[in-house]
Protein backbone atom coordinates (compact mmCIF):
# COMPACT_ATOMS: atom_id res chain seq x y z
CA UNK A 1 0.00 0.00 0.00
CA UNK A 2 1.86 3.07 -1.38
CA UNK A 3 -0.91 5.98 -0.24
CA UNK A 4 -4.40 6.17 1.49
CA UNK A 5 -7.27 8.97 2.36
CA UNK A 6 -5.56 11.21 5.17
CA UNK A 7 -8.96 11.11 7.25
CA UNK A 8 -8.19 6.81 7.39
CA UNK A 9 -4.67 7.49 7.73
CA UNK A 10 -5.51 10.12 10.91
CA UNK A 11 -7.84 7.22 12.13
CA UNK A 12 -5.25 4.97 12.28
CA UNK A 13 -2.40 7.04 13.87
CA UNK A 14 -4.87 7.64 16.91
CA UNK A 15 -5.41 11.43 16.36
CA UNK A 16 -9.28 10.96 16.27
CA UNK A 17 -10.99 8.94 17.59
CA UNK A 18 -13.25 8.30 14.34
CA UNK A 19 -12.74 8.66 10.90
CA UNK A 20 -15.65 11.01 11.34
CA UNK A 21 -14.01 13.57 13.33
CA UNK A 22 -10.66 13.13 11.00
CA UNK A 23 -12.91 14.19 8.25
CA UNK A 24 -14.52 16.74 9.73
CA UNK A 25 -11.23 18.72 11.24
CA UNK A 26 -9.51 18.28 7.19
CA UNK A 27 -13.29 20.07 6.47
CA UNK A 28 -12.79 22.92 8.96
CA UNK A 29 -9.43 23.24 8.05
CA UNK A 30 -7.44 21.79 10.81
CA UNK A 31 -4.95 19.87 8.56
CA UNK A 32 -2.55 21.05 6.60
CA UNK A 33 -0.65 18.70 4.29
CA UNK A 34 3.10 19.72 3.09
CA UNK A 35 1.66 23.77 4.19
CA UNK A 36 -1.44 22.98 2.26
CA UNK A 37 -5.05 22.59 3.66
CA UNK A 38 -6.32 18.98 2.80
CA UNK A 39 -9.44 17.61 2.25
CA UNK A 40 -10.25 14.24 3.93
CA UNK A 41 -10.14 12.64 0.25
CA UNK A 42 -6.43 13.24 -0.39
CA UNK A 43 -4.20 10.88 -0.22
CA UNK A 44 -0.97 10.83 2.40
CA UNK A 45 2.24 8.88 2.05
CA UNK A 46 5.12 8.64 3.58
CA UNK A 47 7.68 11.30 3.63
CA UNK A 48 4.61 13.83 4.42
CA UNK A 49 4.66 16.36 6.51
CA UNK A 50 1.38 17.29 8.68
CA UNK A 51 0.12 19.97 10.87
CA UNK A 52 -3.02 18.85 12.56
CA UNK A 53 -4.80 20.51 15.29
CA UNK A 54 -7.17 18.47 17.65
CA UNK A 55 -7.88 19.30 21.61
CA UNK A 56 -4.70 17.86 22.76
CA UNK A 57 -2.71 20.54 20.85
CA UNK A 58 -1.09 20.91 17.67
CA UNK A 59 1.00 18.39 16.47
CA UNK A 60 3.60 18.70 13.61
CA UNK A 61 4.74 14.96 12.10
CA UNK A 62 6.21 13.36 9.63
CA UNK A 63 4.74 10.41 8.07
CA UNK A 64 6.56 7.15 7.93
CA UNK A 65 4.11 4.58 7.02
CA UNK A 66 0.75 4.07 5.89
CA UNK A 67 -2.28 2.21 7.40
CA UNK A 68 -5.84 1.81 7.12
CA UNK A 69 -6.09 -0.87 10.02
CA UNK A 70 -6.37 0.60 13.87
CA UNK A 71 -4.28 -0.95 15.65
CA UNK A 72 -2.93 -0.47 19.55
CA UNK A 73 -1.50 2.94 20.18
CA UNK A 74 2.11 1.65 20.47
CA UNK A 75 2.04 0.55 16.23
CA UNK A 76 -0.08 3.51 16.06
CA UNK A 77 3.23 5.58 17.67
CA UNK A 78 5.81 3.62 14.33
CA UNK A 79 3.54 5.61 11.56
CA UNK A 80 4.69 8.65 12.47
CA UNK A 81 7.54 10.97 13.78
CA UNK A 82 6.47 14.29 16.12
CA UNK A 83 8.80 16.90 15.55
CA UNK A 84 10.83 18.43 18.47
CA UNK A 85 9.75 21.77 18.31
CA UNK A 86 5.98 20.95 18.47
CA UNK A 87 6.67 18.33 20.93
CA UNK A 88 8.14 21.29 23.30
CA UNK A 89 5.29 23.78 22.27
CA UNK A 90 2.61 20.49 23.28
CA UNK A 91 4.55 20.09 26.60
CA UNK A 92 4.94 24.03 27.68
CA UNK A 93 1.23 24.04 26.94
CA UNK A 94 0.38 21.28 28.99
CA UNK A 95 2.45 22.81 31.38
CA UNK A 96 0.25 26.15 31.36
CA UNK A 97 -3.15 24.70 31.49
CA UNK A 98 -1.75 22.69 34.72
CA UNK A 99 -0.52 25.87 36.23
CA UNK A 100 -3.86 27.66 35.82
CA UNK A 101 -6.07 24.61 37.19
CA UNK A 102 -3.85 25.20 40.61
CA UNK A 103 -5.34 28.65 40.98
CA UNK A 104 -8.72 29.11 42.43
CA UNK A 105 -11.49 28.58 40.59
CA UNK A 106 -15.21 30.60 40.71
CA UNK A 107 -16.98 30.24 44.03
CA UNK A 108 -19.35 27.19 43.99
CA UNK A 109 -22.99 29.58 43.97
CA UNK A 110 -23.64 32.90 44.03
CA UNK A 111 -22.11 35.51 46.40
CA UNK A 112 -23.91 35.62 49.81
CA UNK A 113 -24.96 39.08 51.01
CA UNK A 114 -21.86 39.24 53.27
CA UNK A 115 -19.69 38.87 49.90
CA UNK A 116 -21.57 41.15 47.68
CA UNK A 117 -20.65 43.62 50.49
CA UNK A 118 -16.93 43.43 50.26
CA UNK A 119 -16.86 42.64 46.50
CA UNK A 120 -18.93 46.68 46.33
CA UNK A 121 -16.21 48.09 49.07
CA UNK A 122 -13.50 46.72 47.21
CA UNK A 123 -14.13 48.14 43.86
CA UNK A 124 -14.54 51.58 45.78
CA UNK A 125 -17.81 52.12 45.77
CA UNK A 126 -19.06 51.89 48.92
CA UNK A 127 -18.24 53.06 52.12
Amino acid sequence: MDAVRIDKWLWAARFFKTRALASRACDIGRIQSNGLRSKPAREVRAGDKLRIENERGIFEVEVLAVSVIRGPAAVAQTLYRESDLSREARLHLAEERKALNQFAGLPPGRPSKRDRRRIIQFRGRGI
